[in-house]
């Protein structure tokens, strides 16, 4: 599978430049978490996740502003970014990823099933991606964590190699992204 290849990448990558990521969740509910433990030696490069389904916890345990909530939604690229600085400031880590979003199957607060936001943030590195994605609820979860651990491969990867500046990307399946850095 797809997944296990890239989280195996992400985990060695990470360990190579002695690096840690944590890991924040709403829809994938811990499956972020679990392809990154799947791969031996994670344990050096994970330091821990947080599912945060309830807009609540976002707030309380990842100290996502209650504004950029009441203003944006959970379902939002301000949300993302803020779970990702969250988890990594709260457990310490050089890197912090998110996933937030709806898997389906049906709409949820007035975005249709699908809707997905996903994070890296790093010191010097915030980046961004929406998708669109189809599918049932299964699809759509194993396809943001493909995302995530993507994006996270990507970032590190370029962060490693030098500075760069913002990127606006677009995919004909609908993927979005900015990158600060």
């Amino acid at each position: 599978m797809s997944q296990d290849r890239v989280a195996a990448r992400v985990v060695a990558l990470l360990d190579g430049a002695s690096a840690t990521v944590a890991v924040a969740e709403s829809l994938t509910g811990g499956l972020v978490a679990a392809a990154l433990t799947d791969v031996p030696g994670a344990s050096a490069v994970l330091p821990g996740a947080v599912v945060a389904y309830a807009p609540e916890v976002k707030v309380s345990v990842l100290g996502v502003p209650q504004q950029v909530v009441d203003e944006h939604g959970v379902v939002s690229r301000e949300c993302a970014l803020a779970m990702a600085e969250g988890v990594r400031r709260r457990l310490g880590a050089d890197w912090g990823v998110a996933t937030t979003g709806v898997a389906g199957p049906g709409p949820s607060d007035g975005h249709p099933a699908g809707t997905v936001h996903v994070a890296v943030v790093g010191e010097s590195r915030r980046v961004h991606r929406a998708l669109n994605l189809f599918g049932d609820r299964p699809t759509v979860r194993t396809r943001t964590v493909e995302a995530v651990l993507d994006l996270l491969e990507d970032t590190v990867r370029d962060t490693l190699s030098g500075p760069g500046g913002t990127v606006e990307t677009s995919s004909h399946d609908g993927d979005e992204g900015a990158e600060e850095g």
